[in-house]
């Protein structure tokens, strides 16, 4: 009777400087302190970090304001469609082809050239000279070479206006017409693709901070059950190997932690890249890993797809190019009506010149090239209408898949976070069995093992439903 209430009282008083605060424990590096380089031990907390310096030779990046140091998903939102660098250049893409419907309708306008010639002109002539006729008829005759200067100006203005050429420049004009409406597309596409990606990385970013909090715990725990593996040891309830083995598992939490801050640093730096700021913004978010049903409505969601999906808008915009490029070439078989017109004057008296009239230009033969060309384009085109039935498989494969997944996802919550209550009270129990002496160190770090293992498939529930959906608010067209 006394032995048992000699040893219940020994472990009582092992539980007492067990639960003494960690961050007593925690300030050597030592095995079994928790002390990680760049990281709070009691609080998990990153330490700042240095970056690395702006390159030089570059134009500075736009740096968000004071006031959004720390991030919500619709700021970082906005900053990606104010300042991602492919948007701009998709933009300015957009423009160009804008230019080329004027340049395609540009024939069928009056035109209208100035010319203005000048030339200086010295050539030799030849002059009879002889002797007095009177005197002798037959005197001698000589011919004598003089030098005949003359300058002479020209200018005219010429204006011309093609009269009919069978539709070809309209022609043009509405595949150039369609070429900018697949770069608008192109626009909208980036845009759509850089707000998935932002909103990936932002949600990456916050499972990694809550990984570092797990692996905070994790190690916190261990500590713990040093320090208990450590007083059994000294009173004798528990081998050495008990001490060993939670050592380990105290130095398996120390590398955790450091996996989980590399981690959150690289997402910081991917985040910061999709937003189009500096690298080294040291970018903080707010954590929105919580759950929160979103509602889908299937009947509609295919609906929706075809008609808000930027790609499947281009690649039909691309079959009216192609259709329209058919129309043109057919019509280069036709001739061109052009009525033209010349004024000017020339000079040494400024004469005034003109003239107009019509032109009919038609191109008989040319060895083929204009045949070659329509069949081409029919080709081009029947090759288009296939990639738009290609993008109609596509975009209903992404959607019923992205569906699937959003629904699988939100189960998933439920499961692990079950999971994480079973694996918090076997912990608890297993605990509880070591600090009483009647269970080894094994069963209780397979037990912390279970936890923090189920904690982090938590965050990661949590993570993977906030991604499904935004992949399927992509694939249905939504920002």
């Amino acid at each position: 009777m006394r032995e048992s209430a000699l040893r219940l009282i020994t472990a009582l008083v092992v539980l007492g400087f067990a639960l003494l605060p960690v961050s007593t424990a925690a300030q050597a590096p030592t095995p079994g302190t928790g002390a990680v380089p760049g990281l709070t031990p009691t609080t998990g907390q990153q330490q700042p970090r240095e970056y690395l310096p702006a390159p030089d030779g570059i134009r500075p990046f736009p740096r968000p304001t004071e006031t959004q140091q720390v991030l919500t998903m619709e700021d970082a939102v906005k900053i990606a469609l104010d300042n991602q660098p492919l948007i701009l250049a998709k933009i300015g893409d957009y423009q160009a082809q804008l230019q080329n419907i004027a340049i395609q309708l540009a024939p069928q306008l009056p035109q209208l050239t100035g010319q203005w010639g000048g030339k200086w002109d010295q050539s030799p002539s030849s002059v009879a000279r002889g002797g007095d006729q009177a005197v002798s008829p037959l005197s001698d005759r000589r011919s004598v070479t003089v030098q005949t200067q003359s300058l002479s100006t020209s200018a005219t203005v010429t204006a011309s206006q093609l009269l009919w050429d069978f539709g070809k420049t309209l022609a043009a004009t509405d595949a150039a017409r369609a070429g900018a409406k697949s770069s608008a597309e192109d626009v909208e596409i980036q845009k759509q693709e850089t707000v998935r990606l932002v909103k990936e990385a932002y949600y990456g970013l916050a499972l990694s901070n809550r990984l570092v909090q797990v692996r905070q715990a994790q190690l916190d725990r261990a500590l713990v059950n040093l320090r208990s593996a450590k007083g059994f040891f000294e009173v004798g309830t528990q081998p050495k190997s008990s001490v060993t083995r939670a050592e380990v598992d105290v130095a398996n939490g120390q590398l955790d932690i450091i996996k989980a801050v590399n981690a959150v640093n690289i997402f910081r730096l991917t985040i910061n890249q999709f937003m189009g700021i500096p690298i080294n913004t040291p970018t903080e978010i707010r954590d929105n890993l919580t759950y929160e049903h979103v509602e889908f409505e299937p009947k509609n969601l295919l609906n929706e797809a075809f008609a808000r999906r930027p790609e499947y808008r281009q690649i039909k915009a691309r079959y009216e190019q192609a259709d329209f490029t058919v129309k043109q070439q057919f019509r280069n078989f036709f001739p061109n009506v052009v009525a033209q017109g010349t004024y000017g004057a020339a000079r040494p008296d400024m004469n005034e010149t003109y003239n107009y009239g019509l032109t009919l230009n038609w191109t008989i033969f040319d060895g083929g090239g204009k045949i070659a060309q329509y069949k081409q384009a029919q080709a081009q085109r029947d090759a288009a209408q296939a990639r738009v039935r290609d993008t109609e498989l596509t975009v209903w494969q992404q959607v019923e898949q992205a569906y699937v997944t959003v629904q699988q996802a939100e189960e998933a919550i439920g499961a692990a976070q079950k999971a994480v209550e079973s694996a918090d009270e076997n912990f608890r129990l297993s605990q509880g069995r070591f600090d009483a002496g009647v269970a080894n160190i094994i069963e209780l770090t397979d037990a912390q093992l279970a936890l923090t293992t189920a904690e982090s498939n938590v965050a990661q529930a949590l993570a993977d439903y906030r991604i499904t959906i935004a992949r399927l608010e992509r694939f249905l067209g939504r920002r």
